[in-house]
């Protein structure tokens, strides 16, 4: 099992009152699963994001990551976890401008016990097709690519748990669903991705699919036929180009 939250409540205080942004949560999800987390804004789907990622603690309740109870580690042991068992993946990619394409990849094995020689960024950065760009800015990137970089960057410490936050929220369709593709693909390869979004085209590319309200999961169901994202781009106009 690598995530298992036991009745996981996290509880901000706001102004002299309490708000539930998540709710009593469990949710168990097994190494190689593609799990879609949904929900309208508001629903708690970043709070439960930020708990998954050892981003923000619980309130109440348990947590178990890879076997280990994420409660009994202390900052320095928690940051490693982090680190090497999830790759991080946002919806406004974080690269840093004066970076390299290459260099941005490496930047988490800053936090490591490796150093960067620069072979293992070139690897990630040609496992999402971005190899020929390795010496490219940010701003010399569409913003597809640069999302497929800051996929790589999420690679290069090898992690279990791919953990993407609206990795689409801002791409065109077949920026969209090249992205999509990686995911579908790092799946297949027995890497578990936890995809959270708003929007249930999206989701149902997971195997998955966990939905919330108000903080609580309303619904846990398997999507009886996932949508191939390769399939879908084979099937779009030749004209759209990604932007």
């Amino acid at each position: 099992m690598m995530i298992h939250m036991q009745g996981i409540t996290k509880v901000y205080e706001m102004d002299g009152r309490s708000l539930r942004a998540a709710d009593d949560i469990s949710l168990q999800v097994e190494a190689g699963e593609f799990v879609a987390i949904v929900g309208p804004s508001g629903s708690g789907k970043s709070t439960l994001m930020n708990l998954i990622a050892c981003l923000d603690t619980p309130t109440s309740g348990t947590y178990e990551l890879d076997g280990v109870e994420v409660d009994k580690l202390n900052d320095d042991d928690l940051s490693l976890a982090r680190n090497s068992k999830i790759g991080l993946v946002f919806q406004s990619y974080n690269l840093l401008a004066r970076m390299t394409a290459l260099e941005n990849v490496e930047l988490p094995l800053l936090y490591g016990t490796h150093p960067g020689d620069g072979v293992a960024a070139q690897r990630a950065l040609k496992a999402v097709g971005m190899g020929d760009r390795a010496d490219h800015w940010p701003n010399q990137l569409s913003g597809g690519q640069q999302q497929r970089v800051a996929i790589a960057r999420a690679l290069i410490n090898d992690p279990a748990i791919i953990l993407a936050d609206e990795p689409t929220g801002a791409l065109d369709t077949r920026s969209g669903m090249e992205v999509m593709a990686i995911f579908q693909k790092l799946n297949r390869e027995g890497r578990t991705v936890i995809l959270v979004t708003h929007d249930q085209a999206v989701a149902e590319h997971a195997r998955r699919v966990v939905s919330l309200r108000d903080g609580r999961i309303v619904s846990d169901e398997p999507v009886a036929q996932p949508r191939h994202a390769e399939d879908e781009l084979a099937k779009l106009p030749a004209q759209e180009v990604g932007r």
